[in-house]
Parts: structure tokens; C-alpha cells; sequence
């Protein structure tokens, strides 16, 4: 087990500076693949350590953010993995240590569970992206795909040739967004929309989350096409 990243800061709010480590174990010293990673919160008034661990603790780059989530006055942990699969996605936690009880505020998983859409073609080449959660729908024109990889669903007057659907697979990247309060972020999402495979990228949905006081919830969702 080794040190993969060091902050300091007062998670628990009590005044005194705590410090944070991210761990992680390596096979090899020269590895970049990291395995068994997990938090660790050295409280700074007691030296107690507190340890947490996550379902998904093996990826690239592990890195640390500390930033006021929960508008609760009193920093956050935020965790960041990266897979490395060809699908680039990124596990993400975000804990509260406020009065010393550690809270989870943020799990790529649950956020992947709450976060549905169905992506559809349609007649006229267009796909319609459809989000349960913000009860939105999203168009995107592929008609200039037609004579490409396109050209088995619809024909050269774009009519549909047979039922045909693409996915939104789950988070990629989260990233902290400042608010106009200093030290405070809500969070911005990025999930990847996919067509006919997985190098087919129709276009990046974004959403801004912000904390309700009980979870995160979606402030603004827009589609960015590719």
C-alpha cells in the first residue's frame, strides 16, 4: 500500500486541519493500474484514522478534490478513478465527514441507476434521445451519416429501414462546477450518447447537478452534439 495523493483540510469542522490520503497498491513500482484504493482521514485533533473503501477501487489515475458540495459550510471529499476501458468511464464518490460521521453524497452507480434514456431512430434520419429522469427529448439530425455507416437503416430519402436503437451506457466524466459562493460546487455530468457501436458517438449529454439539501439533483440537462 502506498500514498497515491495528499490534502489537508477541515472535513470534520471543528476548526483543526484534518489530513487526507488517497491509497492504492501497485504490482509493479513503474505501474500506472492501481488496485485497492481507498480513503483515508487523519483526524487532526485526535489522529484517529478513518478508512473507506469503494466498489470500485482498481483504475487510472486516482486523484482527489476538495471542495464544499453540500453548501453545509464544511469541505468534501471528492474521489475520482478512471477505467481505462474503451468505453472512458470514470467511477466517482463524494463523501461528507461533517461532526465525524462520514456520509456518502455522490456514487457514479446510483447517479448511472436514476439516469435513464432511451435513443431511438426515427423516420427523416433523426434519433431521438429521450431522458426519463427530466422528462426531455432530444433530436439529432444523422442524415449526413446516411451514406456511410448509416446507409443499412435508411435509405437515400432517409426513410427507416428497420427498427434500430442506440444507448447512453452511463457516466464518463464528473467534473466540480464553482458556484458564485466561494469554496462551492455543484457538479457537472457527462455521459457519452451512442449510436450503431461503441466508436459511434452521436453526442455528449451534460448535466449540472446541484445538492437539495438530500442528494444531488439535475439543475440544467443539455445535449451537445457531436
Amino acid at each position: 500500500m502506498e500514498i497515491i495523493q495528499t490534502k489537508r483540510a477541515d472535513l470534520n469542522g471543528d476548526g483543526v486541519i484534518d489530513t487526507i490520503y488517497l491509497t492504492g497498491e501497485k504490482e509493479k513500482p513503474q505501474d500506472i493500474f492501481i488496485r485497492n484504493i481507498a480513503l483515508e482521514i487523519e483526524d487532526g485533533k485526535t489522529r484517529k484514522i478513518t478508512k473507506i473503501t469503494f466498489s470500485n477501487n482498481a483504475g487510472y489515475n486516482p486523484r482527489l478534490f476538495i471542495g464544499d458540495f453540500n453548501k453545509d459550510k464544511i469541505d468534501d471529499v471528492m474521489i475520482s478513478i478512471d477505467s481505462g476501458g474503451s468505453g472512458g468511464f470514470g467511477f466517482y464518490y463524494i463523501y461528507s465527514f461533517a461532526g465525524n460521521i462520514s456520509r456518502m453524497l455522490f456514487d457514479n452507480e446510483e447517479f448511472n441507476q436514476e439516469f435513464k434514456y432511451d435513443v431511438i431512430y426515427k423516420e427523416g434520419c433523426k434519433v431521438q434521445v429521450y431522458s426519463y429522469q427530466l422528462k426531455k427529448t432530444y433530436i439529432i439530425d444523422v442524415s449526413e451519416k446516411q451514406k456511410g455507416i448509416y446507409a443499412e437503416i435508411y435509405n437515400k430519402n432517409c426513410k427507416l429501414l428497420k427498427p434500430t436503437s442506440g444507448f447512453v451506457p452511463g457516466l464518463n466524466n464528473l467534473y466540480p462546477l464553482a458556484t458564485d459562493e466561494p469554496g462551492s460546487y455543484n457538479l457537472l455530468a457527462i455521459s457519452r450518447v451512442i449510436g450503431l457501436y461503441g466508436a459511434d458517438t452521436l453526442g455528449y449529454l451534460e448535466t449540472v447537478l446541484e445538492w437539495n439539501g438530500t442528494k444531488f439533483v439535475p439543475r440544467t440537462e443539455t445535449l451537445k452534439i457531436n
